[in-house]
């Protein structure tokens, strides 16, 4: 008879969606204990990424009644933060196109919930009216001055999911402490309010706000353009939204830059909580979620295709060759197109370089290296962060906030931030931002392909090779991690000094906060005991990070073998590259001993 558990004050909240209800009574009908176990067995965890589960009934899901809960703390973590200018400034609420029939959940839904709860306190909403791509929400944030905002998405996770990502009021996703203050007032807030549950609110109440700023119109003076370029341009591109929210805004957004409108993949361009057409709705897979495309594409004449994540806050590229295949590129080798054409057009706006040093570009620390390259020789500034795009936001405004430059940020699950009126990855601007580099290539006939082998030899080519481990048993993760800080030393922390037969120059250890390039041996990164990552330097350029997944049962490893300019023996450098992994793999995973199986390729978190 209770649904969702009982509150903080030990009475029955409830869940007054009877499509939700009607769910638990089947389950406890039919005497479905393990199901009832993992529905209510314990609550979802508020972190920096928010929330995100499958749509169901019980605390370890998303449903009404957790989405108000959740909001309801927020809202009291946000009153203790501002006091009365949250009533002032107000927060903003956005949603995808997501929806779960069985369990009466949809994005659309839990928007409107969270929207009543704020409403319900006081607190000024603007509420998108459609669905939205998710960088829209911060770039409304920071251009109205919010105090904070939500987006109801799961992003490219399977169609039984949803989520709920918060934005502070500097436009970037939350990080540290503000995740523990939220789910502190989160359990202190389980008991719905009264009003929390009146979304009837929403037709009537002043404090609903209108019309949010246009993205597109807000990117394009943030980026130099190639305008006259882009008006003259013939080159063909393909789009897919995957069956989420991106085609009309990508529509618009290259309507804005001057640029011809891609054309769309018909079965895909209308949002579609199932996604018929593809097993994961995720761009990072690669062929398998481009297949119609590059049907169009063959079709209509198209060399290029772009593909945004349903909620379009990612860009995949891919590219025909010469033979007819196509080259999917990787995260990493977009992030140096699109870095390097970023930096282009700046310089072009900028000819006497007086400003260089005060641009800054970023990417995560577990993404190539090339931008490094790239600042070494151009003479601007580069850093990264911690991986996710929650930090790359938080210091780009630290940056701005200095009154620095922040031109471009990405990290290797292709995300990408093109200027700084979006403190977050935005496939929308990443798409036209593409779409104009494309056009000015072809000018120069000039394809991607050619581009980036130019940019290899020009900064030094970085090869990459990622992939991640499954593995379910935490004990065997902690034993792995521990042996290599007690490498061959079960007393003191010894970590290894080669691996096959390449020597390792550094160690960066964020789960201790070690790191040997620094002085005093103390990480500039933060560290946290609660995951694990470890970072090896090799003598001969290799880079190889090895983490936990914070959202996943799996141990990734991503690595890089960075070469001078000049060096462009490729399948040297490749082979060499093969060699490093597969030492790393057998000596420092051992997967038949920790029973771990290796997965297909590397995936965000």
């Amino acid at each position: 008879k209770n649904p969702n558990g009982p509150s903080s004050t030990g009475v029955t909240p409830g869940n007054r969606n009877p499509q939700t209800v009607a769910l638990v009574q089947g389950l406890v009908k039919d005497g479905a204990v393990g199901e009832l176990r993992r529905c209510f067995g314990s609550r979802m965890e508020f972190g920096t990424a928010g929330l995100r589960a499958a749509m169901g009934p019980g605390i370890s899901c998303m449903n009404d009644l957790t989405i108000i809960q959740t909001t309801q703390g927020f809202c009291k973590y946000l009153e203790h933060c501002f006091g009365e200018g949250l009533k002032e400034r107000g927060v903003v609420v956005g949603f995808d196109a997501r929806a779960h029939p069985p369990s009466g959940g949809s994005s659309k839904r839990f928007a409107s919930l969270a929207a009543a709860v704020f409403i319900g306190r006081g607190v000024p909403v603007h509420l998108f009216c459609d669905i939205t791509p998710t960088p829209f929400v911060p770039f409304t944030v920071s251009h109205l001055g919010l105090c904070a905002g939500v987006m109801v998405t799961a992003s490219h996770n399977p169609k039984q999911d949803n989520g709920y990502k918060v934005y502070w009021e500097n436009g970037a996703q939350i990080v540290p402490p503000h995740d523990k203050g939220i789910s502190v007032a989160i359990e202190a807030n389980l008991e719905p309010w009264p009003e929390s549950w009146d979304i009837t609110c929403l037709s009537h109440s002043p404090l609903l706000k209108g019309p949010v700023p246009k993205h597109s119109h807000r990117v394009l003076p943030d980026h130099p353009a190639a305008l006259d370029i882009n008006k003259s341009s013939e080159v063909k591109i393909v789009h897919t939204s995957v069956h989420g929210v991106g085609h009309a805004f990508v529509q618009s957004a290259f309507k804005a830059f001057d640029l011809r409108p891609p054309y769309a993949v018909e079965e895909q361009k209308d949002p579609d909580p199932e996604f018929p057409t593809v097993k994961y709705p995720n761009p990072e897979e690669g062929e398998g979620v481009l297949t119609l495309s590059f049907a169009l594409a063959e079709r209509e004449g198209a060399t290029v295709v772009l593909a945004n994540d349903p909620d379009a806050d990612r860009l995949a590229v891919a590219e025909k060759q010469e033979g007819g295949q196509w080259r999917v590129f990787s995260g990493n080798e977009l992030g140096a197109l699109l870095g390097w054409w970023v930096y282009k057009c700046w310089k072009q706006t900028n000819p006497d370089q007086s400003t260089v040093k005060s641009v800054y570009m970023l990417s995560s620390t577990v993404s190539s290296k090339i931008l490094r390259a790239i600042a070494l020789k151009e003479g601007f500034h580069f850093e990264e962060t911690l991986t996710g795009f929650k930090w790359m936001g938080n210091r780009a405004r630290e940056l701005l906030d200095q009154n620095k430059i922040v031109l471009f940020a990405f990290e290797e699950a292709i995300g990408y931030m093109c200027g700084s009126a979006v403190l977050d990855k935005d496939g929308v601007s990443a798409a036209a931002i593409a779409g104009e580099m494309t056009s000015y290539l072809a000018a120069k006939n000039t394809t991607l392909s050619q581009q980036l082998t130019a940019i290899y030899e020009e900064y030094g080519y970085h090869i990459t090779k990622n992939s991640y481990f499954i593995c379910h048993d935490q004990e065997v993760i902690r034993a792995m991690f521990d042996r290599l800080r007690h490498y061959g030393n079960q007393e003191d922390v010894s970590y290894p000094r080669q691996c096959g037969g390449v020597a390792i120059t550094a160690v960066r250890d964020l789960t201790t906060g070690y790191d040997s390039n620094q002085a005093d041996n103390k990480a500039v990164l933060p560290s946290s005991p609660s995951s694990q990552m470890i970072t090896f330097s090799f003598s001969n350029g290799g880079v190889a990070t090895m983490r936990t997944s914070g959202t996943e049962p799996k141990i990734k490893y991503y690595t890089e073998l960075c070469a001078a300019p000049g060096n462009s023996d490729v399948k040297g450098l490749q082979k060499e590259l093969d060699d490093l992994v597969n030492a790393i793999v057998e000596d420092f995973f051992q997967p038949q001993k920790n029973n771990l199986h290796l997965g297909a390729r590397n995936l965000s978190d």
